[in-house]
């Protein structure tokens, strides 16, 4: 068998290119690095500089102080609540509707996604917004971060391309073996379907998580904000008082552990930013290669 030889020119473009991309990770993986060995140093001692790759003294208190504040508690409670639910919810509505319009023999099939794109396309604004969920009783509400987002236009589109990509002798072979359309579409679509759902899950569950501006603006009960509006404010804070005037712990308890002392600001919210970000990225790795795979298949169909 004969083996290729790239050329000279060839060899200079691939050392470059590897050296490109490593410089571009580098790049991107340093900032998460940084905040990583910050938070996991003592605060006063951070404060001296010199913090780059690897925590100078080593500690966790940073971590224990966030983790036992109870308004970081109850907004992992509602985070992760509003992101199970949306996510499921949202992928139900969101499907079950790319379902129905993938059929090209639907009646006034063009007017109906000729309305759906126009709201993707144009939006009413903030106030008109907020006056829709006051009338809908949803602001102050935990309801107010999963309700509004149960229907996306865009992934609906993207669903239903793919929807219509299916062979339609799956579905007739189904039809005449006595099966309704939900069975068509649980046993049949949906497995087939996978790469693509689990794409738009993917979507759909980091946007639940990281979406602050829904809790900053429509929500005033500070038990029913999410981690990612409780970290907006955090990072905005300028004292220690956005942390410790809701710690459970009473304040003469609090300043008699030594570990306060060495505590700063700064090293607080590096601990925040890293407890709100690792439970969303773990869960890249187990859709990856659903969401790689589904791209690839979107990207041929389209």
């Amino acid at each position: 068998m004969l083996k290729y030889r790239r050329s000279p020119s060839e060899s200079i473009f691939v050392a470059l290119n590897t050296a490109f991309m490593i410089l571009l990770c580098a790049a991107t993986r340093y900032p998460f690095i940084y905040i990583l060995a910050y938070s996991l140093n003592e605060g006063s001692d951070a404060t001296r500089g010199g913090i780059y790759l690897f925590p100078r003294k080593f500690t966790l208190f940073n971590y224990k102080y966030v983790l036992n504040n109870g308004t970081m508690q109850s907004a992992y409670i509602i985070t992760i609540g509003r992101t199970v639910l949306g996510t499921l919810l949202g992928l139900v509505v969101t499907g079950i509707t790319a379902y129905g319009v993938s059929f090209r023999n639907l009646p006034y099939r063009k007017t109906v996604m000729f309305y759906m794109l126009i709201p993707m396309l144009f939006s009413g604004g903030l106030v008109p917004y907020y006056i829709q969920l006051a009338n809908m009783r949803l602001i102050n509400t935990f309801w107010v971060f999963v309700i509004p987002g149960l229907f996306n236009i865009w992934n609906m589109f993207v669903l239903m391309k793919f929807f219509s990509g299916i062979p339609e002798s799956l579905r007739e072979s189904a039809i005449i073996d006595g099966a309704n359309e939900l069975t068509v579409l649980w046993k049949i679509i949906v497995p087939v379907a996978m790469p693509a759902i689990a794409a738009i899950a993917l979507f759909t569950a980091v946007g639940h998580w990281n979406d602050w501006f829904t809790g900053a603006f429509f929500v005033n009960n500070i038990k029913l904000i999410p981690v990612s509006t409780y970290l907006q404010r955090l990072l905005m804070a300028d004292s220690l008082a956005t942390i410790t005037g809701n710690q459970e712990m009473g304040a003469e308890e609090v300043f008699r552990n030594s570990q306060v002392a060495t505590m700063t600001l700064k090293a607080l919210k590096t601990a925040a930013v890293m407890v709100g970000t690792l439970p969303i990225l773990c869960v890249y790795p187990f859709l990856q290669r659903y969401f790689v795979k589904g791209v690839l298949i979107g990207s041929i169909k389209g």
